[in-house]
């Protein structure tokens, strides 16, 4: 009962990753507020940013934990390591405004710091190769990027 309500888990966080996400990080910058992209392609947002690499992120840790490969997981959580302090620089500085709720920035950035917390989380029980635990994580983690979005980006 247990691995298939996991199984059943990981089935929905591939579906959010896989069709969700993308959907949710496509336009994201239409919606965030005026940005501009530098030459390089890079937005100057790095809320944007840190959306567009946590995408290519979860393609990798929702492949990984599937097949059960640990350091697949790993190495691609590692990518993420700054995100977080980047976008909460810009949102000190004015660069960074959540679109939706803006009041409630003390919420996002407290929600943003236990997202990241998680992240790390999964990355440790990727060193293990614990996959049930990796699959658990995910989809977690996927459920608080729909919940993030709907309080907090613009439709």
């Amino acid at each position: 009962m247990k691995n298939r309500v996991l199984k059943r888990g990981f089935s929905l966080g591939v579906v959010l990753s896989l069709i969700v996400l993308p959907v949710l990080v496509s336009g994201q910058e239409h919606h965030m507020h005026d940005t501009t992209t530098s030459p390089s392609g890079h937005s100057d947002s790095p809320l944007i940013e840190e959306m567009v690499k946590l995408d290519a992120v979860f393609r990798d840790v929702v492949s990984g934990g599937s097949l059960g490969d640990g350091a697949r997981v790993h190495q691609a959580l590692e990518a993420m390591h700054g995100t977080m302090e980047k976008t909460h620089e810009g949102m000190r500085h004015g660069m960074v405004k959540v679109p939706k709720n803006g009041a409630r920035v003390k919420e996002f950035v407290d929600l943003d710091k236990k997202f990241h917390a998680r992240l790390e989380t999964l990355s440790t029980v990727a060193r293990k190769n614990d996959q049930q635990a990796m699959l658990k994580l995910t989809k977690e983690l996927l459920d608080n990027c729909v919940q993030c979005h709907r309080t907090f980006r613009k439709q």
